[in-house]
């Protein structure tokens, strides 16, 4: 589109006014979206900003709300509504003076030094490197996706990927019949993992009422990991592919020993060559197939036996990881995004990585063949944010509101709901009791749910399975049928076998037996830990770096938008401390922009903003003191990142000290200090979310322990109440994805029925 130029347009793109997508806004008790153009109530603002729609704030009667623990007067609460246009930013350069959107010019706002750093236009920037007047910086000036930390995975990942589109564009240049360098191929690419970071999953309670009495896990522990792609487009580096992936290892316990659960994938369209591969299939699609090949590749050599893929596409008007999608880019329906998957596993499967495909419902719902496995729930992979363990929850308050109503009736009117000893016998139970009854009710009702929509439920079997007990093999003896291709047992479930009269023998109901031959399981690794441990407050959930990306409008509609919010990721990452760590001054307890302000080397808390520092030069101080140096140059240095980093550990440690110690005269550095803002924090009246420094500070402090913490029985004040906030909003997250798979199951039957 072509824009004629006025003195109010932007010098770049020619355009005056261009606005942000509204990031959607969620009621903060209930998890509903708030519909744009909607009347709501609000509080506060960024991480400590609550919102209400109208029946919730109805809801609560009198004059006070309570949000997440806290009464808030509705005195303090803004009505609002949802029709607010945020306008993209501009810059001005001081050269030439000429306005420009920032995000046009690539513009770091949190580089700006309190608004003192110069700037130059990319216009004047040209005309000076024509005139010699500058040298052009070289791409190492900026620290880019490579000089990201390395790992083991990403050194994998990007070795593979390098070969398998090395081998593609010399099998496409000679289908073309021309040569290598004649053929278009994907330059600059790096992958990266951003974050590698232990977590406990808590198994929901309601489930874990049912398997109590059978030692069921009440947590699992895994590590949960996010891949980046980045290639440079136009001499920037652009995010194009991410995925959350979590990995329950050897440590942890049954049924998710080994498993891996790739939770979610997303990618926006602008890989460059827009070609297609030697396979037919786009370039793009060819690398991130590869990705994930890599990826189950590295899982199996690991010694992970199982992935579990759930092909649901996000809900319409919401995102995955990356924030706001092109229009171009139409979001799949769960049957392409299904055969998309099944199409990449099918590559690993030729290729030896992938050993078996079958689904979630085939696998544990339904005993096929020759399977002797114990149809449970108990035995269900039970992964974080997965559509079966919240659906679960749902069926059994549903089962138990049945029990309670019928308990109030007559008792004939119970023999309808009663199972038999016969049907919980020919599911496998031995168990009779109460509980064995509602596992298998359990079972049947959740059977009902996933059967229409199994397929969507992808069991990746990356070792063999045992035919009878179903377990994934990883050592020792597997004992594999002559004949069937398929059939093999693991050493427990042979030496039955051997045991068994003739006609209960493989193959049942035939009167010829076939026979079983060793094999020797080798090559899986006893252990499938990897050590490797990258933390990233801003990637440590999905729904983190969203609404990181949502407050701060990282946007991926548009290439330009794409451009800037890859560069403002890239800065995020390259500076964990930098963003939403604010100083705040010792004497007027103002923020202290970057590079604005004094430091005491010797007292780790003393830091005064420059108004202050001019007014009496440090002298009330009797240290001295330093000028904090530009971020401009202190980000680029590693050594002064990791210093940042230990800074804010150490800090961190000192909360947890600060909260347990019951000493008046602590020696601890800052005990007393921790403990003062422990103090004001209750009786403050003005609070984070009314803009008080001092508890906006301790309570970004107190979000990044939650994090981390993995006691449940915390005493650092609020830890309890944001796990728990945390986790609603997951919980909510999740229920809106399986409400909208529900519905997508609803309008199929419709159509389904509307057709015949």
């Amino acid at each position: 589109m072509e824009h004629s130029m006025s003195e109010n347009s932007c010098q770049l793109c020619a355009v005056e006014k261009l606005n942000f997508e509204p990031p959607p806004i969620y009621c903060t008790p209930c998890g509903a979206r708030i519909k744009r153009n909607a009347m709501y109530y609000t509080i506060g603002s960024g991480e400590t900003r609550h919102c209400f729609c109208i029946p919730c704030y109805n809801d609560a009667r009198g004059d006070t709300i309570v949000v997440d623990g806290t009464t808030v007067p509705k005195a303090r609460v803004e009505k609002k509504k949802n029709d607010e246009e945020t306008e993209e930013w501009w810059v001005q350069c001081d050269k030439c003076e000429a306005w420009q959107h920032q995000i046009c010019a690539l513009f770091n706002g949190r580089r700006n030094d309190g608004g003192q750093a110069e700037y130059t236009c990319p216009n004047c920037y040209m005309a000076e490197v024509e005139r010699g007047e500058r040298v052009p910086l070289p791409h190492s000036a900026v620290l880019g996706a490579k000089d990201l930390p390395r790992t083991n995975l990403s050194d994998h990942l990007e070795q593979r990927l390098f070969a398998k589109l090395k081998q593609e564009r010399l099998d496409r240049a000679r289908f073309q019949g021309k040569s290598y360098d004649e053929v278009p191929g994907a330059e600059a690419l790096v992958v990266r993992v951003v974050s590698s970071v232990d977590k406990k999953l808590d198994v929901k309670p309601r489930f874990l009422d049912i398997f109590q009495e059978e030692n069921y896990p009440i947590e699992f522990s895994y590590k949960s990991k996010v891949v980046l792609l980045f290639q440079r487009i136009e001499g920037v580096e652009v995010c194009l592919f991410g995925m959350y992936v979590q990995e329950f290892g050897s440590e942890c316990e049954q049924p998710n020993h080994r498993r891996v659960y790739l939770s979610y994938l997303d990618s926006v369209k602008y890989f460059r060559p827009e070609v297609r591969a030697v396979t037919g299939e786009a370039l793009r699609t060819f690398v991130y197939h590869e990705i994930l090949i890599g990826y189950l590749d590295y899982c199996k050599r690991r010694g992970f036996t199982s992935c579990y893929i759930w092909a649901c596409p996000p809900l319409k008007g919401e995102d995955y990881i990356l924030y706001c999608h092109p229009e171009i880019q139409k979001t799949p329906k769960s049957d392409k995004l299904r055969e998309w998957y099944l199409s990449m596993l099918r590559k690993a499967a030729k290729e030896n990585v992938v050993v078996d495909l079958t689904n979630l419902y085939e696998h544990f719902f339904v005993s096929t063949g020759e399977s002797k496995a114990k149809v449970t729930a108990a035995r269900l992979p039970y992964f974080d944010g997965d559509y079966w363990p919240g659906a679960a929850e749902d069926i059994i308050f549903q089962l138990q509101q049945e029990e309670d109503g019928r308990k109030q009736h007559k008792k004939g009117t119970m023999k309808k709901s009663i199972i038999t000893k016969r049907a919980l016998k020919a599911s496998g139970q031995t168990d009779l009791s109460g509980n064995a009854t509602k596992d298998l009710m359990l079972m049947h009702k959740l059977g009902e749910t996933i059967s229409p929509m199994k397929e969507d439920f992808i069991m990746v079997h990356l070792q063999p399975a045992c035919s009878h007990c179903c377990i994934l093999m990883v050592s020792g003896t597997r004992w594999a049928c002559k004949q069937c291709k398929n059939f093999q047992l693991c050493d427990r479930c042979y030496d039955a076998e051997r045991k068994r009269e003739d006609r209960e023998r493989h193959p049942i109901n035939q009167k010829d037996k076939h026979a079983l031959y060793p094999v020797e399981t080798t090559g899986v690794p006893d252990d499938t830990k990897d050590n490797e441990n990258l933390e990233s407050e801003f990637f440590d959930t999905r729904q983190a770096f969203l609404s990181l990306c949502q407050g701060n409008h990282y946007q991926y509609d548009t290439l330009r938008r794409a451009k800037h919010s890859s560069m403002m990721v890239l800065y995020h990452l390259h500076n964990p401390t930098a963003p939403a760590f604010v100083t705040t001054c010792i004497i007027c307890h103002l923020d202290i922009e970057a590079g604005q302000g004094w430091r005491c080397e010797t007292c780790p808390d003393y830091e005064v903003c420059n108004a202050c520092y001019q007014k009496d030069g440090g002298r009330d101080h009797p240290h001295k003191l330093t000028n904090l140096q530009s971020s401009d140059h202190d980000d680029q240095n590693k050594e002064a990142r990791q210093l940042r980093v230990t800074q804010l550990k150490k800090m961190l440690e000192l909360l947890v000290h600060a909260s347990q110690c019951r000493s008046p005269h602590c020696q601890y550095p800052n005990c007393r200090k921790v403990k003062g803002l422990f103090r004001h924090g209750m009786v403050c009246k003005v609070r984070a979310s009314g803009g008080c420094p001092l508890c906006k500070k301790m309570w970004y402090l107190l979000q990044l322990h939650a994090r981390a913490c993995k006691e449940s029985q915390c005493n650092v004040p609020r830890c309890r109440d944001l796990k728990e906030h945390m986790r609603r909003l997951q919980q909510q997250s999740d229920s809106r994805r399986r409400a909208a798979v529900m519905e997508m199951m609803r309008q199929r039957a419709a159509e389904v029925a509307g057709s015949s």
